[in-house]
């Protein structure tokens, strides 16, 4: 919620009437006992389970610095140059109390094995009770979500929402975090945001089964009931509303809730859901073993992804006769760079500039890249089959980065560390992974630069195979009858230029969802969906054009939409946004399974598209 214009305005018009408007809700708000004070009884009086303890109580009074104490505490987020440097204290923006939990069992070992664990730590903000707008608000995680180096020695700054202490102060509600279970690893000053996969390897190298069923999903459930169990011992009433807010694999994080423990939360906020967890992160890699099979190891520069993706950008953009800048609807985008003589070098008998012109053995990678893992490294005829689809289709064995996005983060020099960390998991091999993976069998060694097409598919079909150890991190159950039947509703948004997770991944399971549910008719009274042209792995630019005027969703604004749903019955519909760099460029949001159609005039207004 880097923008927080919204809360301010959704506390004040939606909350008072919600505590009177939904009865079966009210009913619970008796007084239950007496309730607890932000001080050191809390540890002693709040002791849910015989796994859970208090390890600390904090009250910040409105203007605090957010630190813990120790004079070594990073309390705000890295500069981006990768340096240790840090950013100031952020401020508390209301008086508020921080409890932090831990939930064992853990797992035993080693004491600086990453797979030894103390358990789930989950730390919980709450407002005053004067403040308090009887929600729970809790945030999902991103990457491998674990937590600062050391047992809940973080106070969280890099939620969705700027921090759960900020949704506490600003917006009223509790919020909670998880670490799921483990710590992320640290160099020097500087937390690696989501750290890495070596807390899923066993000292011996088998798999963590503990710890895989404490990130997955055991912490998700103990973070719902101790943050509701907290609150109502704090403000001697239980709370009315319950919301998950999540992005990525706090996307999957939500959908997992949903389906396994349906009654935790009655609206779940969903984006770029981080599910089909072993199909998408395998193929994430295979960017790079295309690079190293068919290119030699010599990888695609900066100056050709970008080039060609703009080629790909301006090939496919046109509505109405004009140049949007971006793709609206990569479905039909069959760009082939391998018959454009505009990005084909001299040499491949073309007229591409220099630095960033292509090889015909180059252009073919693009369409590999683009298209997604095959079973036998090979990529059809765009014209055939672009890749994009709601099921894998032929040889394809998951999606891919659609035509137009920026490639740097799965073709750049290096490949994102999950997939090369996954990817060891799953082949059982420590030294596949990048070399940040620490294990006591093997360190990671980049292993994965040998791997062979058929050796990614091996470990494709491998972490399919393992869902069982994994606790099951695909998150692909289509059965939502249990969190329907609850009275639950949930609102899912991707982007179709993110930069780490192909949309369609969300597509295929949102349709697996109306198959299984009787349709849309059907499963549109609880869980509705909307596509983003443009967006990417954030509600930022996704695209390779910079200069991209993107219209783009609020997150304040598409949960509020889920809290009007829960709380009043309003069902979120069109959604008509603007861009922030040029107001005056609009677009229209449609709840798929529409899509905005051009019937006006302007392509850069929305009232010139239908939801159809």
């Amino acid at each position: 919620m880097k923008n927080k214009k919204g809360l301010a305005a959704l506390l004040a018009s939606g909350v008072l009437h919600a505590l009177s408007s939904n009865a079966a809700h009210a009913a619970q708000s008796k007084s239950v006992e007496q309730p607890l004070a932000c001080d050191a009884t809390l540890a002693s009086r709040f002791r849910p389970d015989e796994q859970t303890r208090v390890v600390l109580v904090k009250p910040f009074s409105k203007g605090a610095p957010l630190v813990l104490g120790g004079g070594d505490q990073q309390s705000g987020p890295a500069q981006g140059d990768g340096s240790s440097q840090t950013a100031p204290p952020r401020v508390a923006q209301a008086d508020l109390c921080l409890v932090k939990l831990v939930v064992g069992p853990g797992n035993p070992g080693p004491a600086d094995a990453p797979s030894t664990s103390e358990g789930i730590g989950i730390e919980i903000w709450l407002p005053t009770p004067a403040h308090w707008n009887r929600r729970i608000h809790v945030q999902g995680g991103g990457g491998w979500a674990g937590g600062g180096q050391g047992s809940l020695a973080h106070i969280d700054d890099q939620g969705i929402a700027g921090g759960s202490a900020d949704i506490a102060a600003l917006e009223g509600a509790v919020s909670a975090t998880t670490d799921t279970g483990h710590s992320m690893r640290k160099e020097g000053n500087l937390n690696l945001a989501g750290g890495n996969g070596s807390f899923a390897m066993l000292p011996d190298g088998e798999i963590n089964v503990a710890l895989w069923r404490d990130f997955a999903e055991r912490s998700l459930h103990e973070m719902a009931v101790k943050t509701k169990a907290l609150a109502r011992a704090y403000y001697g009433k239980p709370a009315l509303y319950a919301y998950w807010d999540g992005f990525s694999t706090g996307g999957r994080q939500g959908l997992k809730e949903a389906q396994a423990h349906p009654d935790d939360f009655d609206g779940i906020l969903v984006g770029a859901p981080a599910i089909n967890w072993t199909r998408f992160i395998t193929t994430e890699l295979y960017p790079q073993i295309v690079m190293q099979r068919d290119l030699g190891g010599k990888h695609l520069t900066a100056a050709q992804l970008a080039f060609v993706s703009n080629a790909a950008i301006k090939a496919c953009d046109v509505v109405g006769g004009v140049h949007l800048g971006y793709i609206s609807d990569p479905a039909n985008c069959r760009y082939d760079p391998a018959t454009d003589r505009a990005v084909l070098c001299a040499s491949a008998g073309g007229t591409g500039p220099e630095p960033g012109c292509l090889t015909t053995v180059e252009a073919q990678a693009f369409n590999k890249i683009w298209y997604g893992l095959t079973r036998d490294g090979t990529a059809p005829d765009p014209n055939v089959d672009n890749g994009f689809g709601i099921f894998p289709r032929g040889n394809q064995r998951w999606f891919a980065l659609t035509r137009g996005t920026e490639l740097r983060a799965l073709a750049g020099e290096t490949p994102f560390t999950i997939a090369s960390d996954l990817v060891a998991l799953e082949l059982g091999d420590p030294k596949v992974a990048s070399t940040g993976f620490v294990n006591a069998v093997s360190n990671g060694e980049n292993g994965w630069k040998t791997l062979s097409y058929e050796d990614l598919n091996r470990a494709f079909d491998r972490g399919v195979e393992l869902q069982d150890q994994f606790a099951d991190i695909n998150t692909d159950r289509a059965d939502l009858y249990a969190f329907r039947d609850h009275g639950g509703k949930m609102l899912m948004y991707h982007g179709l230029a993110d930069v780490l997770i192909p949309s369609q991944g969300s597509l295929n399971y949102y349709n697996r969802v109306l198959h299984e549910m009787g349709g849309g008719q059907s499963v549109q009274k609880f869980f509705r969906f909307y596509l983003v042209p443009g967006m990417s792995h954030a509600f930022a630019n996704g695209t390779a054009n910079p200069d991209a005027i993107l219209p783009l969703p609020d997150h304040d604004e598409l949960y509020a939409r889920l809290t009007r749903w829960v709380e009043h019955g309003e069902a979120p519909g069109r959604y008509d946004i603007a861009a922030k760099s040029d107001p005056g460029v609009t677009a229209a949001l449609c709840v798929y399974p529409q899509s905005p159609k051009f019937t006006g005039k302007s392509p850069l207004q929305a009232e010139s598209y239908t939801c159809q």
